[in-house]
């Protein structure tokens, strides 16, 4: 069984999604958070007062060593995974300590699904939300975990945002930490943990690429309105502009027709050296302001150390401080 019990227990209380309900079970919120992903292992400290940076640390993942997949097996090289993530933890102690493990975006899918209504208790609603996923997950949905929330649709009806993940392959990055005497009490996708960095005014586009995951997000004004991860043929400084544009104006046009409303500025992560060329393809394409993470008034109110974490494209580490799950 897995040592966190779910997803991740609630959603965020502050920046971007002040206005959500809490997820249905409560979650912790340690200060010391993982991520791991196929080209990095990082962690950071936050300090209880005022969720200041402590100390953190990046190693890169030996090509190869993890292979992200809903479906399939992920550590490739679990020794080369456990070498990188022993590195950062060495500067970031973590033994005996409970943490928050952000894992690649393929691995969780996110569904958001209309309901007239929805039971409160966790005893009916996991089994209802399993069967209406049974058709849309690539596996059985009985191996899986689940967490979930509610919020409000564009007509006020009822709308339940569900994060899904097979569970064997959740272990895979429970087990790695584990065996560096880390307690893993949260586990959470790691774009869904930067989400509190957005604006939470008008309608926000997160175009966001770890590894060759490239994950389109859309967010108006306290809801969750698009959720969309793809894996991509090249990685961020291979991929021809256009290839990325093709892959996010489906989501740009399910919000138009969904919404009726128009995109008021877009927010760029995990594109590196050729930011600038993509940053211009987007700005081309949909008239708005486009800048980064970095450029984002949820992250203004950052001390300069957290903010360097953005430049390090570590911005899952900086969203799940915003969390306000304390």
């Amino acid at each position: 069984m897995s040592s966190a019990p779910s997803l991740s227990g609630q959603f965020y209380q502050s920046g971007l999604v002040q206005k959500l309900d809490r997820w249905l079970n409560a979650m912790p919120h340690p200060l010391v958070v993982i991520e791991i992903a196929p080209t990095h292992a990082a962690a950071a400290r936050w300090g209880k007062a005022g969720g200041n940076l402590d100390s953190y640390a990046v190693e890169p993942v030996a090509e190869g060593a993890i292979a992200a997949s809903p479906v399939d097996a992920n550590i490739v090289k679990a020794d080369a995974v456990r070498s990188a993530l022993r590195r950062v933890l060495g500067r970031v102690p973590a033994r005996g300590h409970d943490v928050a493990l952000l894992i690649p975006d393929p691995v969780v899918r996110v569904f958001i699904l209309p309901f007239e209504s929805f039971p409160r208790g966790a005893d009916e609603a996991l089994p209802l939300l399993r069967w209406r996923l049974k058709k849309s997950v690539p596996f059985d949905v009985d191996e899986t975990v689940v967490s979930w929330m509610r919020q409000t649709g564009r007509d006020g009806n009822l709308e339940i945002l569900a994060a899904v993940a097979r569970r064997r392959i959740v272990r895979e990055y429970e087990e790695i930490a584990e065996s560096l005497e880390a307690h893993v009490g949260v586990v959470m996708s790691s774009t869904l943990a930067t989400l509190p960095l957005l604006e939470d005014r008008g309608a926000t586009l997160l175009v966001r690429m770890s590894g060759r995951a490239l994950t389109t997000v859309i967010v108006q004004s306290g809801n969750l309105c698009v959720y969309r991860s793809t894996e991509m043929p090249l990685e961020a400084g291979l991929l021809d502009p256009q290839t990325m544009l093709d892959e996010i104006f489906p989501a740009i046009a399910y919000y138009q027709d969904t919404w009726g409303g128009t995109i008021d500025r877009a927010r760029l992560s995990g594109l590196g050296a050729r930011e600038e060329l993509f940053r211009r393809a987007l700005t081309g394409e949909l008239k708005v302001s486009v800048g980064t993470l970095a450029e984002s008034e949820g992250a203004r109110v950052l001390e300069s150390s957290a903010k360097d974490l953005l430049q390090l494209n570590l911005d899952a580490l900086v969203g799940w401080n915003l969390n306000g799950g304390a």
